[in-house]
């Protein structure tokens, strides 16, 4: 269904595509990316219908598609590209895309799941996201060359153990995944690290972004993203105290 997705010119090199008809739970952003050499994809989205055909890579121009961290919203077309590349923290898992750490069982019963159906007698029930395995896998310090630019890997878990986000350190282009947003952060999943997440805010607050580009809610600039942390911050500081009474 050509209709599934919206697409946005962000500027001449970049295109936002989302999911309109899904719940906004896990209607993620998918960011397209032009580069001289090389064309970057980060993240795919829920895979409810094809994404590949909605990419205009020019033919013969590698496409390296980056999964920022494994969620269903996030991995769901992986498996649509032949060049992917992922976090190390959950590599080997894309071999086989568990629905228990996709989360994907959780659409299943979904209220809601989404406002407009893809095809005839789908069922958020049959939801599956098929097996991605990985051709690059992405540690912290890593680059992502694209011939004009490159990125490096920050590894910034809390949302997840495994969330990663890329940082053109040249001009201060910022791909944050699920890291951080301007939305309301979650950080109460089974496999969310609130104390992570802390860490990783501190660490952002020194980040020289110009522009921030999240996994959901609009772009941000660097003065916006350091009052996400700030606020994050606030508000676990009484959490972080508790746990850390707890763990004594």
């Amino acid at each position: 269904m050509d209709s599934w997705f919206s697409k946005t010119i962000v500027d001449a090199k970049t295109t936002m595509l989302t999911e309109p008809f899904v719940h906004d739970f896990v209607r993620a952003n998918i960011w397209h990316v032009r580069g001289r050499d090389v064309d970057l994809l980060v993240d795919t989205g829920m895979g409810i219908c094809p994404l590949a055909p909605q990419i205009a890579t020019p033919a013969g121009k590698p496409l390296l598609v980056v999964a920022t961290h494994i969620h269903l919203d996030h991995v769901g077309s992986l498996h649509e590209f032949p060049l992917r590349a992922g976090p190390r923290h959950s590599a080997t898992q894309f071999d086989s895309m568990d629905e228990a750490v996709t989360y994907a069982y959780m659409f299943h019963d979904l209220e809601g799941a989404v406002s407009r159906l893809p095809a005839k007698g789908w069922k958020a029930a049959d939801y599956r996201i098929p097996p991605a395995p990985l051709d690059r896998i992405l540690d912290e310090g890593d680059r992502i060359d694209l011939g004009d630019r490159q990125f490096r890997v920050l590894h910034l878990p809390g949302h997840s153990p495994d969330s990663i986000a890329l940082f053109d350190e040249a001009d201060g282009l910022f791909f944050a995944g699920d890291a951080i947003y301007d939305a309301t952060l979650i950080d109460d999943l089974p496999d969310s690290d609130r104390a992570a997440y802390r860490r990783t805010m501190q660490r952002l607050l020194d980040l020289p972004i110009r522009i921030g580009h999240g996994g959901h809610g609009p772009s941000f600039d660097g003065r916006r993203m350091r009052e996400i942390a700030l606020a994050y911050l606030r508000r676990t500081d009484g959490t972080a105290a508790q746990e850390a009474l707890a763990g004594q």
